[in-house]
């Protein structure tokens, strides 16, 4: 079962605390250049294309054009290594601030349409969780496929379904932090038997500003983005549950049954 709790209901001097930070700025990056900027994100210093393929699995071609979209994104530098004697100096490559977006008309149109839901529809959650699952599955579908077009094994070929969707979360900016195993998550009436929940902390929201205004239907849009990404991912039967600005710094996202399995992010 799917649920969106709407916690909306502190006072207005201590509403701002409660809830995720705002989101780094949009991309306009595939999740397949994503994933190979979040590989280069995560690195101390300048890396070869030698070594993020090797981190990532990716063939060094592939990892070359990803790096040359994150370049002219804005998104990553260029540099050459000093020379070491013969040969051609190998080119080093590292993450920088946020690549170039139109962030701020995407944000804007998604209070327009929140706005539009809120006025015309007699059950605006319900649209909201919808248009999430097409979403999702849209969102999910392009990651499979790009992995398909690139016709190579990758790490990402070993992850659960929930890990491939808190994958496709963090993409999107919601920076999701797992919480230890929280049984109490999901109501045991409403629990498969035997099953298991997890908990993840979302702590930053790409449609902050539309959230707080429009709590249903923003937060039902990411519930059902979470739903379809995790049906096309391989697990149509998990439960999930979202607790908006549930606590100070996040909401709580909650998934049970098969879908909690062997998350480790």
């Amino acid at each position: 079962m799917e649920t969106v709790k709407n916690n909306r209901e502190h006072s207005d001097g201590d509403s701002a605390a409660f809830g995720p930070e705002p989101a780094v700025a949009q991309t306009d990056l595939s999740p397949a250049v994503a994933f190979v900027r979040e590989h280069l994100a995560a690195q101390a210093g300048a890396v070869t294309i030698s070594a993020l393929a090797a981190m990532t699995g990716l063939h060094q071609n592939t990892v070359r054009e990803h790096l040359d979209q994150l370049v002219e994104a804005g998104a990553a530098t260029k540099t050459k290594a000093p020379s070491s004697g013969r040969g051609r100096p190998a080119s080093l490559y590292r993450a920088i601030g946020s690549p170039k977006t139109g962030s701020s008309e995407y944000l804007g149109l998604a209070s327009v349409l929140a706005a539009h839901i809120d006025r015309t529809s007699m059950y605006p959650r319900a649209d909201g969780i919808a248009a999430g699952l097409d979403w999702g599955r849209d969102l999910a579908r392009e990651v499979a496929q790009n992995r398909a077009d690139a016709e190579e094994h990758t790490p990402a070929d070993e992850r659960t379904p929930a890990e491939e969707t808190l994958a496709l979360l963090d993409t999107l900016g919601f920076a999701p932090e797992s919480v230890t195993s929280d049984a109490e998550a999901i109501p045991s009436d409403e629990q498969a038997p035997g099953a298991d929940v997890h908990s993840f902390r979302l702590t930053r929201c790409p449609l902050l500003e539309a959230a707080h205004e429009y709590p249903d239907i923003v937060c039902g849009v990411h519930l059902g983005l979470v739903r379809g990404a995790l049906e096309v991912f391989g697990d149509s039967a998990a439960e999930s549950e979202l607790d908006p600005f549930s606590e100070p710094g996040a909401c709580r996202l909650h998934l049970s049954g098969s879908a909690s399995g062997n998350t480790h992010r």
